[in-house]
């Protein structure tokens, strides 16, 4: 079977794509309580930051932003208890999307760093 450059190009198009997004840590810092969840979120993509990351708590359909802080901490408070496990979604400067589902438990504890499963 013969193939064109056209459709050696979308397929290429398509496989880059579909590619798997590089890997992703999200680290609770210390002072992370029920109410207020800081993270540390390392993302091996390299020349790429984090542009906006936003989290949802269990069986809620409302996303909450983050804002990024000092020494690149991202953080998000709520008047309210926050329910786990929490999502994430992110968008990098580069323009990379992604959404990770039930990355940290609702137990989760300081200094621990949670990844996405596979």
């Amino acid at each position: 079977m013969a193939f064109s450059s056209g459709s050696l190009l979308v397929a290429a198009v398509l496989a880059g794509a579909w590619c798997a997004p590089p890997p992703v840590t999200f680290t609770v810092e210390k002072g992370s309580n029920e109410k207020n969840m800081a993270l540390q979120i390392k993302c091996s993509k390299e020349g790429d930051a984090m542009k906006a990351v936003e989290l949802k708590e269990h069986a809620y359909n409302k996303w909450l932003f983050f804002n990024k802080g000092a020494g690149g901490v991202w953080q998000v408070k709520s008047d309210k208890p926050l329910k786990g496990p929490f999502n994430f979604r992110f968008v990098t400067e580069k323009g990379m999307k992604n959404v990770f589902n039930d990355v940290v438990p609702a137990n989760f504890k300081a200094g621990t760093t949670y990844a996405p499963k596979e």
